[in-house]
């Protein structure tokens, strides 16, 4: 007797039943499903098979499914058919996105031609701890403010929080055209759609895209399309560092996936916590960021933006985020109405790893250049009275002498690039030159 096998797994789901349920109910962003099971995060079908819209299972009752839509919701009507795809979101990861932009889902979107390659899940667990790599290494960000200042290493995670409108995308930008990373990943979650074709061709320019994988969901995508794009930009990160390579992913801002997954979470039915975030909202944010880091073989390093509301640094999403991360960079409204880009305010700024990723005479030269800059902040106020008598403070008189030269040190124009080696020499000389010579 012979026994039929099937060689290809998925063969087998032909012979199965399409089971198709109904749609009960639509409030909100949230449409009601019954007579289909399904897990959380499955991917179904609303509407015709010739133009269905997707949409993403985000909770369970016993009588119905509750999913939330990844495109506009306009023509869906009670007792449309909905089919469960049976799996989650995936995104198509290959040697093609070099150089692509796609929109928050993964889908090429620069009119390019369909990527080649093989379909991922978006959702992966996070290195295990004792599988992780140690950061030894720095990562050259082509900025001098912050391979002096606040180097960062391979596999570092970074916040730079910031308010509206302080340079955080122009900052984003000098780093994927400074950087040693071998790819860069840029996520551009809920800007504006003004904004992208501006980033694309004046900041990154082609040179910069050719070397990068840009995914982007303006603010007027559904919420679950933005919260998506962070989970699309690691999977191609995660890919790109499954291969050996040493990734560097930005992501413009871990702010707008906060305010998308609070929408998903209010639309399922949870309830408002600290300041509306439901609790899913502070679940989901190690979930995402602890994915980036080194590994076993190659890394990914992170740099998030974090967008402070009110310029109030403790407000909950970035108070979260600067518990998890490996570091911060602060920008900060009062250096960039003084015309002073990047506007990085490097006695608020740490790299956690700075210690590890740095030589002693590098360690003792930042050392020197925090104490001279807070020598300045201590006695600025009566400089400007006439009350400071030189000589009391020798670091604060110090200061005073290099102050020009130490302002033009942490300035930079957007269009330079500025080496790493070279900008550790530079602090030296400024900072040395007198005895040296």
């Amino acid at each position: 007797m012979t026994t039929l096998t099937f060689p290809v797994p998925e063969l087998a789901a032909y012979g199965k039943p399409r089971v198709v349920g109904r749609v009960t109910g639509v409030v909100g962003l949230a449409v009601s499903v019954s007579g289909i099971t399904a897990r959380v995060g499955d991917l179904v079908h609303i509407g015709p098979q010739d133009a269905p819209l997707p949409a993403e299972v985000v909770s369970l009752s016993a009588d119905r499914v509750v999913c939330l839509p990844l495109g506009p919701l306009d023509g869906i009507g009670i007792g449309q058919p909905v089919v469960n795809t049976g799996h989650p979101l995936r995104v198509v990861v290959g040697e093609g996105l070099r150089g692509r932009v796609l929109d928050g889902l993964g889908e090429p979107m620069d009119g390019g031609p369909a990527i080649v390659g093989r379909p991922v899940t978006v959702e992966m667990p996070p290195p295990s701890a004792l599988e992780r790599g140690l950061i030894r290494e720095p990562l050259q960000l082509g900025v001098r403010a912050l391979d002096t200042a606040v180097p960062c290493g391979r596999g570092q995670r970074v916040g730079i929080f910031a308010g509206s409108g302080v340079g955080k995308s122009s900052l984003l930008s000098m780093i994927t055209r400074g950087t040693s990373a071998q790819i860069t990943v840029v996520a551009l979650i809920g800007e504006r759609g003004r904004e992208v074709r501006e980033f694309l061709e004046h900041d990154l320019g082609p040179e910069g895209l050719a070397r990068s994988v840009v995914v982007v969901a303006t603010s007027d995508q559904p919420p679950l399309v933005r919260l998506r794009a962070g989970f699309v930009a690691t999977r191609i990160a995660e890919w790109y560092r499954d291969q050996g390579m040493d990734v560097l992913l930005l992501m413009d801002s871990l702010t707008r996936i906060a305010t998308a997954q609070r929408e998903v979470g209010l639309s399922a039915g949870e309830p408002p916590a600290t300041r509306g975030y439901p609790p899913s909202v502070f679940a989901l944010m190690p979930r995402l960021l602890e994915r980036a880091g080194p590994a076993s073989k190659g890394s990914i390093t992170g740099l998030y933006t974090v967008l402070v509301e009110g310029d109030d640094h403790n407000e909950p999403i970035a108070d979260t985020a600067r518990s998890i991360l490996d570091g911060h960079i602060v920008l900060t409204r009062a250096l960039a109405t003084a015309a002073h880009f990047p506007s990085v305010d490097v006695l608020e700024s740490v790299s956690r790893v700075a210690g590890a990723v740095t030589t002693p005479e590098q360690r003792a030269d930042l050392s020197m250049l925090r104490r001279l800059l807070a020598a300045h902040r201590d006695v600025r106020e009566l400089v400007e009275i006439g009350a400071y008598a030189a000589g009391s403070n020798p670091d604060a008189d110090r200061a005073l002498a290099l102050w020009p030269r130490l302002m033009e040190f942490l300035r930079q124009d957007m269009d330079d690039r500025v080496p790493s080696a070279q900008s550790w020499a530079a602090l030296r000389e400024l900072l040395h030159g007198t005895e040296t010579r």
